[in-house]
């Protein structure tokens, strides 16, 4: 392709990955890349040692029992994975060079694509297993872990292959200038296909995940309030187990999900579509680039107290509702608990 014809700057998504190759001198910029390092290395080790807690905390209390063992795993090493380009992000923020090869670019450029996706298939796999367990519920419960984890493999498969365009098309430029070498990650895409991907992955990432979720939580809303009448003869067993909380927690995961990716992914294409290069100024640019990052870093950080909370509350539901089986209830009740995660 012709030089120049794709930037980094106006070809390829501004997360944290993406800002590496900012040329500013300025103080104020520089005050806003201290600002920024500042939080970013933050969020990096609370949400780390979060996600850290969380893997052990589902370990011990779902591993032998709980069905959504293998996806709350998942999630959390899609965040460890995500958060660990933190630390290769504000280095280059700071020294403004890339210092870690043509690997480097090809890993840390499509990482964050990677585990957006991952995340995003996971928890609506999640979301649709809750709704299998109330349409049925007597296949849900036959359902192995085997095939959740290959549930799981495939969404990390299908992500890594929507991901795989961004991991070939960029290489390392080497640029000199009055005797100083800069590199920096150049993506090699020409603005037409780059396009084309970019709108592909907000449909893959936010809008086909975006719709099927509804669709399953409607569904799920329907069927709880027509459960109601059969569940009142249930009244009194029903009130010691906290069940609606496993699909709450679900859906605030994905709300989560929503509200740190919807404004990242709309000011790409916001940035693509609508924005001419000459009309982009930095003292706005800047600014809006250093939000996004900083919001969808932040899911990472606040997703490990959700999965702690599933996953203590599934516990809780689990000990519950055994217990009450064990007291002799009507075949019918455990119908309704499926619908409230006993799968």
């Amino acid at each position: 392709m012709e030089p120049g014809a794709c930037t980094p700057e106006l070809c390829y998504p501004k997360n944290g990955s993406t800002q590496l190759n900012a040329t500013s001198d300025s103080t104020s910029d520089l005050l806003a890349t201290s600002f920024l390092g500042c939080i970013l290395g933050t969020m990096c080790v609370v949400g780390t040692a979060g996600n850290i807690y969380t893997l052990v905390v589902t370990t011990v209390s779902m591993r032998r029992s709980g069905s959504m063992y293998v996806y709350i795993i998942n999630l959390a090493l899609a965040d460890l994975l995500y958060l660990s380009t933190i630390p290769f992000v504000v280095c280059t923020y700071f020294v403004r060079d890339w210092y870690f090869g043509d690997l480097g670019c090809r890993i840390l450029f499509s990482l964050d694509l990677l585990t957006m996706h991952a995340s995003i298939f996971i928890l609506t796999i999640m979301s649709t297993e809750r709704y299998l367990a109330v349409a049925r519920p007597l296949a849900t419960l036959r359902g192995s872990r085997d095939r959740r984890r290959l549930l799981t493999f495939l969404a990390w498969l299908v992500a890594f292959l929507l991901a795989l365009p961004s991991m070939i098309l960029i290489d390392l430029r080497t640029s000199h200038h009055h005797g100083v070498t800069k590199r920096m990650c150049h993506p090699t895409w020409r603005m037409g296909p780059y396009k084309v991907y970019l709108t592909v992955l907000f449909n893959t990432c936010i809008l086909a995940p975006g719709v099927t979720i509804c669709c399953v939580y409607a569904k799920l809303a329907r069927t709880y309030w027509r459960s109601q009448r059969a569940l009142v003869a249930h009244a009194k067993h029903a009130s010691h187990c906290p069940k609606q909380k496993v699909l709450y927690m679900i859906f605030s995961i994905v709300l989560a999900y929503w509200a740190c990716f919807v404004p990242f992914w709309l000011w790409q294409l916001f940035s693509l579509y609508w924005h001419e290069r000459g009309e982009r100024g930095s003292s706005t640019i800047v600014p809006i680039n250093f939000l996004v990052t900083c919001l969808a870093y932040s899911n990472s950080c606040v997703n490990p107290f959700l999965y702690t909370l599933l996953s203590k509350n599934y516990s809780l539901i689990q000990d519950a509702c055994v217990h009450k089986v064990e007291r002799g209830m009507t075949e019918r009740t455990p119908d309704f608990m499926l619908f409230f995660g006993q799968v």
